[in-house]
């Protein structure tokens, strides 16, 4: 983790665009842009000021690379906390590789991935639970994750712990203070204040902790397991949930002879649809393989949506005792998961076959894939499975295993510190489970770190972040 060196990194996705952002940071920043950038104003840009945007030519010699934009930001007002240029360029591949191989040739080092976001953690422009949301908000790809990871980069969360943090410290340091007083047996600390205290963060901790829950399905999508009997339409109302022809539909049975998956997003909340092989006896070796596949995913899912063909029922009276018995079997099975029975191709079943199915299966739900009536009503059924209450209050949530283990550890700390206050244990004993406590609430916002964890962590980023 050096500090004293100047490096760059294109901002931008790579290939061809319109625009491309070149970034430069480190105490030579500056200087090194300066030998490459002549502005139309002939002023350098250690002359110019903070904040501000300069028109000109990037320069190879006497030869013009590229008009561009430069971005300047002096001392520690930017991003990363130290001297910062961002080269707006245009967006040809030679164009960005040219002016990175100048910059490269001048003094810069190429940034390792999350080396500028790592940068401002380090010099104390954010914290560690902050740093750690600037990469969950470039990932979020709905609503909801977007909304997470924007209050946690604000320091929603961070200052939540801090403000805990702070309190046990408090604390702390009077029972530190009372070790040096051992002699005399006098109490510096409050016990019943103490006591208070540690009930607020057990319940705090616990509330964060619950949050995971939501927040993990939240960052990473709901799974939901499409599973019937070949060619009920499973792929069909893929495709209608998807708003597009994703998945290949035939009259031939078993025609899905793999998962298939794709992701959308629903009131905010994303959900990833798992379209597998039917689940019949078969004796096709790759159709079984498929099958077999069928149960894992079922096992991986959060929601299982059981499809069935109603037309069938109408003609043989004896498939819907089948249906129902593979029902049974899933929930057998699965008991935990929640299951949605659709039965598909409502519009070619008339009103009495309707009600002998709603009959022998009360929770069933009619649906025509085809012309997507049902569609909406499936799309709230499934959002109605996820707990958004704390979106909607805007409460903390926690998203990152690593904040959420840092988090149990924190607590089962907490719980040892509250039961040596009921067994009347001395400050130095408790001093002990206090100490791990605060370590703990330490990981999470980087007052405690080591180089191999910051490693970690910011080698998940991507280049140029």
């Amino acid at each position: 983790m050096l500090l004293d060196d100047t490096i760059v990194a294109l901002a931008t996705p790579s290939g061809s665009g319109a625009i491309a952002i070149i970034r430069v940071s480190g105490p030579k920043a500056i200087q090194i842009v300066d030998l490459l950038f002549k502005a139309k104003s002939g002023k350098t840009l250690e002359k110019q000021d903070s904040h501000t945007i300069q028109l000109g030519h990037i320069y190879d010699n006497q030869k013009i690379i590229d008009e561009v934009l430069v971005s300047v930001f002096k001392g520690t007002r930017s991003y990363t906390g130290e001297p910062s240029v961002e080269i707006s360029c245009h967006g040809s591949p030679y164009i960005k590789q040219q002016i990175i191989f100048l910059l490269n040739n001048n003094g810069c080092r190429t940034a390792n991935p999350g080396e500028f976001t790592m940068r401002a953690f380090l010099n104390g422009k954010m914290d560690l639970s902050q740093a750690e949301a600037v990469a969950d908000l470039i990932a979020s790809d709905n609503e909801a994750s977007h909304q997470i990871a924007m209050q946690q980069m604000r320091g929603g969360f961070a200052y939540q712990l801090k403000e805990l943090r702070q309190k046990l410290l408090d604390f702390a340091s009077l029972i530190e203070l009372e070790l040096d007083f051992s002699e005399e047996d006098v109490e510096f600390a409050n016990r019943e204040e103490f006591q208070q205290l540690v009930v607020d963060i057990q319940s705090t901790l616990k509330n964060l902790i619950d949050s995971f829950a939501i927040g993990n399905v939240i960052k990473n999508g709901i799974p939901v397991a499409i599973v019937g009997e070949p060619n009920v339409g499973k792929s069909t109302l893929l495709n209608a949930l998807l708003n597009e022809e994703r998945a290949i539909v035939s009259n031939i049975a078993g025609t899905t002879r793999d998962t298939i998956e794709d992701e959308i997003a629903i009131s905010g909340i994303g959900f990833r649809f798992i379209d597998t092989a039917g689940i019949r006896e078969t004796t096709d070796e790759i159709e079984g393989l498929g099958i077999k596949k069928t149960f894992e995913k079922i096992e991986q899912a959060q929601l299982v949506i059981k499809l069935f063909d109603a037309s069938l029922v109408e003609d043989k009276s004896s498939h819907l005792d089948h249906i129902v018995n593979e029902i049974n079997k899933i929930k057998t099975r699965f008991p935990e998961k929640p299951l949605i029975i659709l039965a598909n191709k409502a519009d070619s079943v008339n009103s009495e076959t309707k009600t002998w199915i709603q009959s022998q299966l009360p929770n069933v739900d009619f649906i025509s894939a085809k012309t997507k009536t049902g569609i909406e009503t499936l799309k709230d059924e499934l959002v109605s499975y996820v707990d958004t209450g704390r979106l909607v209050n805007q409460d903390t949530i926690v998203t990152n295993s690593r904040h959420y283990n840092s988090l149990q550890n924190a607590l089962e700390e907490i719980n040892k510190v509250q039961d040596g206050l009921n067994m009347g244990l001395t400050g130095d004993l408790l001093a002990i489970d206090i100490r791990q406590a605060l370590y703990h609430f330490g990981e999470i916002t980087g007052e405690v770190t080591n180089d191999e964890l910051l490693g970690n962590i910011f080698s998940n980023f991507c280049i140029g972040k």
